[in-house]
């Protein structure tokens, strides 16, 4: 009998790291226009070349090819161009009023801000999001007010939230934004079973569940899609493949040797792999999606393959864990500058145009910031009463609660 060679473990490893330029060739990027578009009424099964590809519709050229090209009107696009740099400018300002010591906690969306700005505009009004923290351009594409988000990052006497959620988990129940959990993967089945329920009721929302690379390793996860495929739930499943999970690279999580979109194949739901920094590819797989859900043909799950360009967070230095300069080198470019040249080449926005938005947005969030400000920031005394933690717990507040109140004097 011949002697066995030892058993060894594999660990992924990404392709860079400081000082080492990253090898992107595993990412499989498609041609733009290449990947075929299916019936929304397709069979599960029969999206796994699609789970595998890339969908992509602008090029390098800035033109919109094939199948998944959608029919737009252009202020549509114009108005996804001016939201998208609304929300990175708004998270550059946030982060400097961090540094600033006005609030304890940021996280930035750069370089993904194409994947919630298309995908709001492709859903309709009713309909329910489940984010993570890195959704803001959704908010942004609601046209949610600046300073009520302001207030909330601020924790101050104004803040919506009433200072009972860390900075940038918002809630906001008007625009169908449920409010975003600390704790990773709890939207997944949460989104599930809201959709399940519309469906029971008889109505016509859906839902759109969001959950990052790393946090599919979690148990929720696939608890979610059995739900989301056994009761053919209306629900758009988003896995926001941005390649880093805080410090560990999306293959830890299981995105080596097969894409993510491919789970939800295994799990028997209709899945899609997108480029999530082309705009147009982006709104219309969200509309693909969104129209299945709707036509009682059940969830799909979507993965959007894009780069964190920022730190995790501003507690977080990536250049500790990968190259620098990894966004500059990234195939699949910035989403900003390939839809602006799209419109630009179409004549439908210009350079001159670009710089006055970029000030106008400026303007606006400044002067924003500065109201919300106004009104408290981290540290001083105007922040929500004592008298809210009391509040919105029960109905009709209980003897003891009310005694402890006047005790408190509040």
């Amino acid at each position: 009998m011949s002697q066995s060679k030892p058993l060894s473990l594999h660990v992924p490893e990404p392709t860079g790291r400081p000082g080492c330029k990253t090898d992107f060739s595993y990412l499989q990027v498609s041609p733009a226009g290449s990947v075929r578009r299916p019936p929304v009424d397709v069979a599960p099964l029969e999206t796994s070349d699609i789970a595998s590809s890339l969908i992509r519709v602008l090029d390098e050229n800035g033109d919109a090819v094939g199948p998944w090209a959608p029919q737009v009107d252009p202020e549509l696009l114009r108005f996804g161009l001016r939201t998208m740099m609304k929300t990175r400018i708004f998270d550059a300002r946030m982060v400097i009023a961090q540094r600033q010591k006005k609030m304890s906690f940021y996280m930035t969306s750069l370089g993904e801000e194409a994947i919630g700005t298309a995908q709001a505009l492709a859903l309709e009004d009713g309909d329910m999001h489940f984010p993570t923290y890195r959704q803001q351009s959704l908010l942004m594409a609601k046209q949610i007010p600046l300073v009520e988000m302001i207030c909330q990052l601020l924790s101050n006497e104004r803040d919506p939230l009433k200072g009972r959620q860390l900075p940038v988990m918002y809630s906001v129940r008007r625009a169908g934004f449920f409010t975003i959990s600390g704790n990773l993967a709890t939207q997944y089945p949460q989104a599930v079973g809201w959709a399940m329920a519309s469906a029971i009721k008889g109505d016509t929302k859906i839902a759109s569940a969001w959950i990052g690379d790393g946090a599919t390793a979690e148990s929720d996860f696939s608890t979610a899609l059995t739900f989301a495929h056994v009761y053919r739930a209306p629900v758009i499943m988003n896995v926001v493949n941005n390649q880093w999970a805080i410090s560990t690279f999306q293959a830890i999580a299981g995105g080596e040797s097969v894409t993510f979109a491919t789970r939800g194949i295994g799990s028997g739901i209709a899945s899609l792999r997108v480029d999530g920094n082309d705009f147009l590819a982006v709104l219309s797989a969200s509309r693909w999606a969104a129209e299945r859900a709707r036509s009682n043909l059940g969830p799909t799950l979507i993965e959007w393959v894009t780069y964190r360009a920022g730190p995790h967070s501003t507690s977080d230095d990536p250049s500790r864990y990968r190259p620098a300069d990894d966004f500059q080198h990234f195939p699949l470019g910035d989403p900003v500058v390939r839809l602006r040249q799209h419109l630009t080449k179409n004549g439908w926005w210009s350079d001159e145009e670009h710089d006055k938005v970029q000030l106008e947005l400026e303007a606006e969030i400044l002067a924003a910031q500065k109201e919300a400000e106004s009104y408290g920031i981290l540290g001083d005394e105007r922040a929500p009463s004592a008298a809210t933690m009391f509040e919105d717990v029960y109905k009709e507040m209980p003897e003891h609660l009310r005694r402890q109140r006047q005790e408190l004097g509040v």
